[in-house]
């Protein structure tokens, strides 16, 4: 709030006092919501009034008013909501006289600091203005009289809201087209971790845009819980607006608890459920209302031609196609048969659903509404034909997110599924996340349903899809609790006993290969045992192969790649070699490969570190995007300490992220007949923006950190210091555990912490000071974090003991603080 709006009631706040009401009115803790902004629309109102009065007898002008239009049209004035008004006259004073009335009310208000959106124009003005702007004529849809010439304002309200009607099928179309245009600009409300609670879709413009096309006469948007869903999200902006003292509409981050708190609600997840649950209905509401205006313009077009064909006044009634026992398409929905009997036929609800998806054509909302009232409750376990239309919805591919959303608009998912209740409309507070937890269970089933043809149990498949994550939102690991409650609901499904137990297994580990992949040396046998353990059978690593995919997919674009899904397939072929009964060879000490060896050779020569750069670009994607430049680094050097913090430091001042890292000792006889030591380092890296650094600069780098003239630590500080971060965001503390019978070869560390350049240089050091020696590296970065896996053992070349590797993860942990 500015200094001028907390004075106190003086010449200054005006003839009202304004500013001292309108201070008052904000402070007090008894009245919030529609009663303060109605109040505050009110004591505007006076002061303004007061104003238009003084000022209109100064300036000597009769046949004049002052309209609030837009939100304060409406009444709905918010703590740091802009005026929006219109000086409106007949034209009969002298302009001179106009624009001295119009100071007269503009400058006291911008004395205030108040912000102001002002016009000054006569009706006719007004009328042509509006016709050429279609935001002007959206405004002036909720035009009110403030103070002045009634008569005035009610001649242009009319004209307005007949020229509205008037024009309706060609600024329908065009309202419909900037709503379109906007949602793709800001995206949907109800899945932004940081929504515009305005400009996004489902949001307060949307609100608007459906109140002018009810004024419209065209069509009329469902009213059931809009009401309630527009006061959520303007009390939402209120908190806002009182908790930043700003004019914003973006729910940022860093002001979420707060806004929450002023609420009277637990927490930001509760405050962002609640403005997801108003935004979800707002955009179902649009999109049943543009549905019907659009249905609604198209028979207007056909009628004149119609009737000319019938001859007189016959009206045609729209042509019923069947889909299915019980439901039919009529104009462009899915609608009941005349012979439907919801409330004897339990299965019609799913079957209406599944003949949508499978047509791609929307539910009728008049269908959904009477099925949620008169739909008979699905008997449990449901039966096979029930189980088999819900696996038609989710095989549906993209089709099936509208009549989702449909069902899940009139509570029919969670009368069919209760425990979709717990991830209704749940945030995701991981970045990487885009969608909410039950949006991204849906569009996980959409991402399987293009991979049905790589398994035997389609059917499994779609169910785990849908239930991977249901976990979430209870206490604990996801998986774990998700596993528990798929049992449950796969058996209210009706899959028998076995198939439950293999949806559990899919739910408990579907995380198990895109991790293990990622973070474990795949050529270590105990890694394949452990994978081939937890899954059993070759039927079900054949479905948690295709359910990783479609979880990453429908995660987003970072937790997918061609990289990774070659890691998975690579694993997956391990694991099922050994389910079908090859025994995984024990890894023995390779051999350098020629390239190693010679630069191995040219390192013992030189005593320098000795590097070689190869480009190698990333397989095309599915979507026939080309992954980065990957490049292969082998660097050989004579062993020697702080090689592993010095080559990482490097790397990442050149801005080379490593993927992978393989370390090894190789011992080559010298002329004196003795063997030395020698080091060769195999990184896979990428080269972030496309460019790649020379090999002899890296060299050059790498030969000044070893040597001590090259400060890594304090170049990369000054990198992380200027690192991009959200403003006010504080990430978690790192986490580093030693991972349970990781490896019968080596003791592996596992780092999960903030990415940040230099972040394995730090590792790399703060291992080296605990005298241990690097195996491997597996590195793996989602969004802003990233969990690297460590192949440790002691300078004998065995696993660490547990106390000493307990010790060595929270030296590393440390470091990393």
């Amino acid at each position: 709030m500015t200094s001028t709006e907390v004075t106190t009631e003086s010449e200054d706040s005006g003839p009202s006092g304004y500013a001292a009401a309108r201070l008052r009115l904000l402070q007090e803790k008894t009245q919030s919501g529609p009663p303060r902004r109605a109040a505050l629309a009110r004591i505007t109102d006076e002061w303004l009034t007061a104003l238009f009065t003084a000022a209109a007898e100064a300036a000597g002008v009769r046949g004049a008013a002052l309209v609030a239009v837009g939100g304060y049209g409406r009444g709905e004035l918010s703590p740091r909501s802009d005026l929006d008004l219109l000086l409106l006259h007949d034209g009969s004073a002298d302009a001179g006289a106009i624009a001295a009335l119009a100071d007269r009310i503009w400058y006291p208000v911008w004395d205030l600091g108040l912000a102001l959106d002002h016009s000054v124009r006569t009706p006719g003005e007004a009328l042509k203005t509006a016709g050429e702007d279609l935001k002007v004529q959206l405004g002036l849809l909720d035009a009110r009289p403030v103070a002045g010439d009634l008569g005035l304002v009610a001649g242009l309200r009319t004209a307005i809201l007949a020229d509205w009607r008037n024009q309706a099928p060609k600024r329908l179309p065009a309202l419909d087209e900037l709503c379109r245009e906007r949602a793709e600009r800001m995206g949907e409300l109800q899945f932004l971790l940081e929504p515009d609670l305005k400009e996004a879709r489902g949001g307060l413009r949307d609100a608007t845009a459906l109140r002018a096309v009810a004024a419209s006469w065209v069509a009329d948007a469902p009213r059931e819980g809009l009401a309630e869903a527009r006061r959520t999200l303007l009390d939402a902006r209120d908190a806002l607006h009182l908790t930043t003292g700003r004019a914003t509409d973006r729910l940022a981050l860093q002001e979420q608890d707060q806004v929450a708190g002023a609420l009277g609600l637990l927490d930001s997840d509760a405050l962002l459920r609640q403005v997801y649950e108003a935004a979800r209905t707002v955009s179902y509401a649009t999109d049943v209302t543009w549905r019907e205006v659009n249905r609604v313009l198209r028979a207007r077009s056909v009628r004149p031609r119609l009737r000319a064909i019938l001859g007189g006044g016959t009206k045609a009634a729209p042509e019923r196609t069947p889909l299915a026992e019980g439901v039919v398409e009529a104009d462009g929905e899915v609608v009941l048969a005349r012979t439907a009997r919801p409330e004897k036929d339990p299965v019609l609800t799913l079957r209406a659903a599944a003949a949508a998806a499978e047509s791609g054509l929307p539910l009728s909302r008049h269908l959904v509404r009477h099925l949620r009232t008169a739909a008979q409750p699905m008997p449990v376990p449901w039966p096979p034909q029930a189980r088999e239309e819900l696996v038609t919805l989710l095989g549906a591919g993209e089709a099936t997110v509208g009549v989702w959303e449909a069902l899940e608009a009139e509570g029919i998912i969670t009368r069919l599924l209760p425990d979709w209740e717990r991830v209704h409309c749940r945030p995701q507070r991981n970045p990487v996340h885009t969608w909410t937890v039950d949006r991204h269970l849906v569009e996980t089933a959409v991402r399987a349903s293009t991979l049905t043809r790589r398994v035997g149990r389609p059917d499994l498949l779609l169910v785990a899809a849908l239930l991977h994550d249901i976990g979430k939102g209870w206490p604990g690991d996801h998986s774990v609790a998700g596993e528990v409650i798929a049992r449950d609901m796969a058996a209210r499904i009706g899959f028998d006993k076995q198939d439950v137990g293999v949806l559990a297994t899919l739910v408990r580990h579907h995380l198990l290969l895109i991790e293990t992949a990622t973070r474990r040396d795949l050529d270590d046998p105990a890694t394949v045992r452990s994978v081939a353990t937890a899954v059993g059978s070759a039927s079900t690593l054949e479905l948690l192969h295709a359910l990783t995919e479609a979880d990453a997919l429908a995660t987003g674009p970072a937790a997918w790649s061609s990289w990774r899904a070659s890691l998975v397939t690579d694993l997956v072929k391990r694991v099922a070699a050994l389910l079908a009964g090859e025994e995984p060879p024990e890894p023995e000490p390779l051999a350098p490969s020629a390239e190693q060896e010679r630069l191995a050779i040219e390192a013992l020569r030189t005593g320098e570190p000795v590097l070689s750069l190869h480009t190698q670009p990333e397989p095309v994607s599915e979507d026939g995007e080309p992954g980065p430049v990957g490049v292969e680094l082998l660097i050989a050097l004579p062993d020697r300490p702080g090689v592993l913090p010095a080559a990482a430091g490097v790397l990442a001042l050149h801005r080379l992220t490593v993927r992978a890292a393989d370390l090894r000792a190789v011992e080559l006889p010298t002329e004196l007949g003795e063997t030395a030591g020698l080091l060769v380092l195999s990184w896979r890296v990428a080269a972030e923006y496309g460019s790649l650094p020379q090999a002899v600069r890296l060299r050059a780098d790498l030969v000044r950190a070893l040597d001590g003239s090259l400060d890594i630590r304090t170049r990369l500080a000054e990198r992380e210091a200027a690192y991009p971060r959200r403003r006010g965001v504080k990430a978690p503390p790192p986490r580093v555990t030693v991972a349970a019978a990781g490896s019968r070869l080596a003791t592996v560390i596992e780092v999960r912490a903030q990415d940040a350049p230099g972040l394995l240089h730090r590792i790399g050091w703060a291992l080296e000071q605990s005298a241990v020696r690097v195996r491997s590296a597996h590195v793996s970065t989602l969004g802003a974090n990233a969990v690297d896996a460590f192949y440790v053992t002691d300078t004998d070349g065995e696993p660490l003991p547990r106390e000493r590797a307990a010790a060595v993860a929270r030296e590393v942990e440390k470091a990393l603080r």
